[in-house]
């Protein structure tokens, strides 16, 4: 186990189905998983080569590519806040989704980008499936991730780079980004060697953070850090909360651990799979999912002590739409008015 509980799972150690009881238990109880042993997956020399490409492009190149409502484009600092309600300045950050007209400016870089960009695909499909099993659906997950004809890919490729606190102006109180938990099925996030910052939020009422290192006990040998992978909020609505969609932040110093340092600038690639839009987020035909019951529900009927039973059913995009106007909140009433 992990400083922060989440748990170390070698995805290619037993048979699937194994493998998938393992995640969804990880799933329902911690949001957040490490994956390990990763095979012919995806390579450490895939990774690096990635993490290398990051941000090279002159500055006014990148600000051409501002960030739209089609959820694609550069950010600069402060121009995104994840936490609105107690962030009184935007995250310190620097961002860029995955386009057509950015990716350091070269045929190549774009190339080996994309080339990333499927390798990270085909792993979250496998993830998918796995956790498919786990909850006795098999392919169900995976299929709905698979774009349908007419549909756009709201699957997304994001670079992020923190600046040194140092060269920042920040008080005790601000973070490097807001508390936020992600908006589609699952993540992929790679982090490099020795750079701290990353916390969940181990009590509802924000005050217990705990981090998460990079390399958790028992890791520090593997090629490259292991991926940490994380349910987002549409598969964890989907799934009537049964797949926990946990709140996280980026904070500047806080409790960190040995041989990480947040004094550095901080690089991090996060890979965010999301359903075809036009999926229906209907009923989840899984038992454990129709008779799971959420922990703060004092109920003593199944029925009404179960979400499931009333939920709104929406299309993904619909889903999506609703978190990216919370964060974008200006960008997107342009849009409405437009």
């Amino acid at each position: 186990m992990a400083q922060s509980g989440i748990p170390v799972i070698d995805i290619n150690a037993a048979d699937e189905a194994t493998i998938g009881q393992q995640l969804v238990d990880a799933a329902e109880e911690h949001g957040f998983i490490y994956i390990r042993n990763l095979g012919q997956d995806i390579s450490a020399a895939q990774v690096d080569e990635a993490f290398a490409l990051l941000f090279d492009a002159p500055l006014e190149e990148k600000a051409a590519c501002a960030i739209q409502t089609n959820n694609r484009g550069w950010g600069g600092l402060h121009s995104e806040t994840l936490d609105p309600r107690t962030q009184k300045v935007g995250d310190f950050k620097e961002y860029a989704y995955l386009l057509d007209k950015f990716e350091d400016n070269t045929d190549a870089s774009k190339t080996r980008l994309e080339a990333f960009r499927d390798v990270c695909t085909a792993l979250c499909s496998k993830l998918l499936r796995l956790i498919g099993n786990g909850l006795g659906v098999g392919d169900f997950f995976a299929q709905a991730h698979e774009i349908k004809p007419g549909d756009e890919c709201d699957t997304i490729l994001r670079l992020l780079r923190y600046p040194p606190p140092s060269l920042t102006t920040h008080t005790p109180s601000d973070v490097r980004a807001g508390a936020h938990s992600d908006y589609g099925s699952i993540t992929l996030l790679f982090r490099l060697r020795g750079q701290a910052g990353l916390e969940v939020q181990q009590s509802p009422d924000g005050d217990s953070w705990a981090p998460v290192p990079v390399h958790p006990p028992g890791t520090a040998r593997d090629p490259s850090p292991p991926i940490l992978v994380n349910v987002g909020d549409l598969l964890s609505y989907w799934t009537g909360g049964l797949l926990r969609s946990t709140v996280h932040r980026v904070a500047f110093g806080g409790d960190e651990v040995d041989g990480e340092s947040a004094a550095d600038p901080r690089y991090s690639i996060a890979f965010f799979s999301s359903p075809s839009p036009s999926t229906v987020l209907g009923v989840v035909p899984s038992e454990r999912v129709r008779n799971f019951v959420p922990r703060s529900s004092n109920s003593s009927s199944s029925d009404s002590a179960n979400p499931y039973a009333e939920r709104r059913v929406m299309r993904a995009d619909e889903h999506l739409w609703m978190r990216l106007a919370e964060t974008y909140g200006d960008l997107y009433k342009k849009e409405e008015k437009a």
